[in-house]
């Protein structure tokens, strides 16, 4: 059997809960074009994304530990493509379109500068006086203007729902995005943002475990953790590198099953049967469960504490926000030595957001570079 698009259409229509967001009810895209025979809106996203410039240097953007620090921790590709996968099993149990949920996951972090949530900070209070930096508004852009992969318009023209899963990731509407509808957007949408939440903290301990920056017996104050360590049976004095998988997986798991359940409970109790009704709903819908949500917040506050406030990772942090700093007052002070491609939009969005796009798609490594040609 062949399956075209429209018979994945109506295999959507026919599967999907009610208020999920199928593809055949698109808006559509800004500037039409034919769809592919065999592939929905949302899978043809999917793969655009995948294709784009600004995908590919995540590899070389850093989650907590810069791309160099070692082969085995998380990097901004890897965590993406952990957040995939706690997305689309959420997704699958509560009937929602996985397609659209792997797009927007695949999509939610393209907007980061190199150095995390440090570069995020850095060029925000850089471009203050211009308009600020978000990473949100910035994968928009990415995805809209910078990405130039067709004759006929700027960016990779996704569907209205993509870009919206975009501008609502982390519960608000990014600057610059106008929403056909008023409101938190789809589920899918919600429930990627919950998983990139899940994602980084159960990953983020695991990354702190591995570096030996967090010891196994300072999880004994995360009662949860202590709880989670008991029923599996491991002990944290003396945890191997086989029983931190186990603890991490275990969490991992918790959570997942946590959001599926409390989501669904939400959802039963709101009684939305469409996805207008999800978005017009006065609270978000995907959720843990009470018990997950407190143990969300005490790991979250032991991470803050004990690992992304380590001196190390302090004083990487540093180095970040001095390469920053310099590369930005350089390249708007001496434009002229920016690539041609960077000074030709400087006529239209001016020096210093020409100069944050180029710096904000630059990957670790190679700001890095560009800082050591400036200041041998």
């Amino acid at each position: 059997m062949l399956y075209s698009r429209e018979r994945l259409l109506d295999l959507e229509a026919e599967r999907l809960a009610p208020y999920a967001q199928k593809a055949r009810d698109t808006r559509g895209r800004k500037y039409p074009e034919p769809e592919s025979p065999y592939r929905t809106p949302f899978q043809k996203d999917r793969d655009r994304i995948l294709h784009t410039t600004a995908f590919r240097r995540l590899e070389y953007k850093t989650q907590v530990f810069p791309n160099w620090a070692g082969d085995y921790y998380r990097t901004r590709l890897t965590h993406t493509l952990e957040v995939v996968q706690v997305a689309r099993s959420i997704a699958r149990a509560l009937g929602l379109n996985e397609d659209l949920t792997e797009a927007i996951a695949l999509s939610h972090d393209l907007g980061h500068p190199p150095f995390g949530h440090t570069g995020e900070k850095v060029l925000n209070e850089l471009m203050r006086d211009h308009g600020g930096f978000e990473h949100n508004a910035q994968a928009l852009r990415i995805l809209t203007q910078l990405e130039v992969r067709y004759p006929g318009f700027k960016g990779l023209n996704l569907t209205h729902e993509v870009l919206e899963g975009i501008a609502t990731h982390e519960a608000a509407y990014a600057p610059g995005f106008k929403p056909a509808y008023e409101g938190r957007g789809t589920l899918e949408a919600q429930v990627v943002d919950l998983s990139d939440a899940i994602a980084y903290a159960a990953h983020d301990l695991d990354d702190g475990l591995r570096s030996g920056l967090l010891r196994p017996q300072e999880l004994t104050e995360v009662p949860f953790l202590a709880e989670l360590a008991r029923e599996e049976g491991l002990d944290l004095s003396e945890l191997t590198e086989l029983s931190r998988r186990i603890l991490v997986r275990q969490l991992l798991g918790f959570f997942i099953t946590a959001s599926i359940e409390a989501t669904h409970q939400r959802v039963e109790g709101a009684g939305v049967r469409s996805p207008e009704e999800v978005r017009r709903h006065p609270e978000r819908l995907a959720a843990l469960t009470p018990e997950a949500e407190r143990a969300h917040r005490e790991l979250k506050a032991f991470l803050m504490e004990r690992f992304y406030r380590h001196p190390e990772v302090l004083r990487e942090r540093r180095k970040a926000e001095i390469v920053l700093e310099n590369l930005f007052h350089t390249y708007t002070q001496y434009p002229e030595i920016l690539p041609k491609e960077v000074q030709a939009r400087i006529p239209e969005e001016g020096v210093e957001r020409a100069v944050c796009d180029y710096i904000a798609g630059m990957t670790d490594r190679y700001a890095l570079e560009a800082y050591r040609k400036l200041f041998p």
